[in-house]
């Protein structure tokens, strides 16, 4: 794969404190948004109904979404098109899945399909996909302190490997995503993405000769190169699987999720991890 043309950064025009700033005040921000969520929803992500619980209808009508909103006695919670001419998803909160279907056949649209989960079955999955999170977070703490063994330098990939987690949760709210399977193994992928990029900077320049702004850059040149391109793919992917091309149900969310993640990587990357590794260099224990 060819590399994109990277350009070298002049990092001396900046202090550790200005190339930290930015990051800092943004991953700030988003825990503001995650802590209001919470007291304001009693959870920071809005969780979908895999992790709630309640029913997924998919319906065939030529009936208009604001018609088929008010056909049932349980207000739907979101009411929306799918791959198809006149077909729809539609999700409850309820898990009377007896009653949803027969107000459906009582306005005339074929059910082609209907899924309830139970409240129980959503806390356990919720668990289960925190929990999943969790362990892989922790187990990327752990690899970066194998790896490196000293403080710094893995509390440098720590803290932006959160970040990474972080920021997209708080857009997720913002752009009213709410919390799935696909959004959590999104989740979890940006996790691999991260410690990959912050892995790759770390062994340049704490591993590999040469100065510490040629190692950065030599770095820069790789990482970067991979991060555009992963960003470019699931951005098409969200395009290609949007309502307005091919409508696939998901895809559009964990694309997105991923874009908004990658692109939080890059700055965690090179401003954040950057600033922490060459306050470690210069002027922290590593002089």
């Amino acid at each position: 794969m060819a590399a994109l043309d990277v350009p070298e950064v002049d990092y001396t025009r900046y202090s550790n404190r200005q190339l930290a700033a930015v990051p800092l005040v943004v991953l700030a921000l988003a825990l503001l948004v995650l802590v209001g969520w919470y007291l304001t929803t009693g959870a920071p992500v809005t969780p979908g109904i895999v992790f709630t619980g309640g029913t997924e209808l998919q319906i065939t009508t030529d009936a208009s979404r604001s018609a088929i909103a008010g056909a049932f006695d349980a207000t739907p919670e979101s009411v929306r098109p799918v791959r198809g001419e006149g077909a729809y998803i539609v999700t409850f909160q309820s898990t009377d899945t007896g009653a949803i279907q027969a107000s459906a056949e009582a306005a005339g649209y074929q059910v082609e399909s209907i899924r309830g989960t139970s409240a129980s079955f959503g806390a356990d999955t919720q668990r289960l996909g925190l929990l999943g999170i969790g362990a892989a977070f922790a187990g990327m703490s752990l690899l970066a302190f194998v790896l490196f063994r000293t403080f710094v330098p893995s509390v440098a990939i720590v803290v932006s490997a959160f970040s990474d987690i972080v920021i997209p949760l708080a857009l997720m709210n913002l752009l009213g995503i709410e919390l799935s399977l696909g959004t959590v193994a999104a989740l979890l992928m940006l996790i691999g993405y991260s410690v990959d990029s912050d892995i790759l900077l770390n062994n340049h320049i704490l591993r590999r000769s040469g100065g510490f702004y040629e190692s950065a850059y030599r770095a820069m040149r790789t990482g970067v190169t991979m991060t555009l391109t992963s960003i470019a793919a699931m951005t098409v992917m969200t395009i290609v699987a949007s309502p307005l091309v091919l409508n696939v149900p998901l895809l559009p969310e964990v694309g997105l999720v991923l874009v908004m993640g990658l692109t939080a990587d890059l700055m965690n990357t090179y401003l954040l991890n950057m600033s922490l590794l060459r306050w470690y260099v210069y002027e922290g224990v590593a002089r």
